[in-house]
């Protein structure tokens, strides 16, 4: 079993390699391959996990570390970044267990009634959405409910009358702009929206890589989505 796994550019690994002690019985990943390099991590879990620096610090590479910090399973996995050509090194950190605090013979003051929501189209609106002011109440979709994101396949996740958060096979990026194309029960509606963020995503086998997006809407109609959300929210 390989104790070390490395992933980098092809051109870049003779040097990678060089940089990392230890590493003559490594597996090597190029950078193209990072569901191959998470498959043999999350089978071999090997006490170290080399990126070459540039890799990092791309999309894939960053959803790469997010998903092994985000494995119970890794948690003893060592996530190093190196660069093949200078004296950068550094080792990702996870994030710090949370604390419980201790229980006390003190008597608590009376607790407040508390309020239970049965589900989210049922609460009160939070208070902050992707720009920090939600606007709008934002509901669960069905599973397998689709939208068009110029011409490309995207998967609701949720909705609301002024956005939506959807997961898209194809590269999208903060502040583009896009066409919106939606299937009604009798008609096809189309509306301009912007993308307010995006972040590439490696999800679990057997999904595949996407990109989860928050979508604002420019010029759809409230009516008809508010009709549309009836129809599919869960």
């Amino acid at each position: 079993m390989a104790s070390t796994v490395l992933i980098g550019a092809a051109d870049v690994m003779p040097a990678l390699r060089e940089r990392v002690e230890g590493a003559g019985d490594a597996l090597s990943f190029a950078d193209s391959e990072p569901l191959e390099a998470l498959k043999a991590i999350t089978a071999h879990r090997p006490p170290l996990i080399v990126l070459e620096r540039l890799f990092a610090a791309t999309p894939r590479g960053a959803a790469l570390i997010n998903r092994i910090k985000s494995d119970p399973s890794l948690t003893h996995v060592e996530v190093r970044i190196v660069s093949h050509s200078g004296d950068y090194v550094r080792t990702v950190s996870r994030p710090a267990p949370v604390a419980m605090p201790e229980r006390t013979a003190a008597v608590a003051a009376p607790a407040a009634p508390a309020v239970v929501a049965t589900s989210e189209a049922e609460a009160e609106p939070r208070p902050l959405d992707w720009h920090g002011t939600r606007r709008a109440r934002r509901f669960r979709f069905k599973d397998g409910v689709d939208i068009q994101l110029d011409g490309n396949h995207a998967r609701v996740v949720d909705m609301s009358v002024i956005g939506a958060q959807a997961l898209c096979p194809r590269a999208l990026r903060p502040d583009q702009k896009v066409r919106v194309t939606i299937q009604g029960d009798k008609e096809v509606v189309r509306f301009r929206a912007t993308v307010a963020w995006a972040r590439f995503e490696l999800a679990r086998p057997p999904a595949q890589p996407h990109y989860r997006v928050g979508v604002e809407f420019v010029d759809a109609d409230p009516a008809w989505l508010e009709a549309y959300l009836d129809r599919n929210r869960s």
